[in-house]
């Protein structure tokens, strides 16, 4: 998966957010816009935190709350999905419906993600929920272990 976002993807999510806020009578305040542009700006896996520490280095004045209530709001309209990947952080990526999807292998040691994309997975992830009588509405694969950097400094 990309680490930039296109225009006209940025496009679409803005015009879902917009919407969504309207529709909720939200207001679009400036530091609820410089912690968007900043999340689509980011990491793809950004945790509040971290998202904190970019929108200060901006805005000494945006608090914690600010950021962990807009985070949320990108995750009810569905410009973000929530993830916990085990280490008891949430982060925050991009949930774009027109992106490809993709999973996720996760290093146990260091706490690197990889994202990627695999058709045969995803072709067997069809087929067995075909035979059990499922139609899948969304699915996620996490695979956990030690990436390539942290075995070498095992060694």
């Amino acid at each position: 998966m990309s680490e930039t976002i296109d225009k006209v993807t940025l496009d679409r999510l803005r015009a879902r957010l917009q919407t969504y806020m309207l529709k909720k009578g939200l207001r679009s305040t400036a530091q609820r816009r410089l912690i968007v542009d900043t999340f689509f700006e980011g990491s793809p896996h950004i945790t509040i935190e971290d998202l904190l520490s970019e929108v200060r280095e901006r805005d000494r004045g945006i608090g914690y709350a600010t950021v962990y209530r807009t985070l949320k709001l990108l995750a009810e309209c569905g410009v973000a999905s929530e993830r916990r990947f085990g280490d008891g952080l949430s982060r925050y990526e991009l949930a774009d419906d027109a992106s490809t999807h993709h999973d996720h292998l996760i290093c146990a040691s260091c706490g690197k993600i990889i994202e990627f994309e695999e058709p045969k997975i995803e072709e067997l992830q069809d087929a067995v929920a075909k035979r059990y009588g499922f139609r899948l509405t969304s699915h996620k694969l996490e695979m956990y272990g030690k990436c390539a950097e942290c075995q070498k400094a095992a060694d």
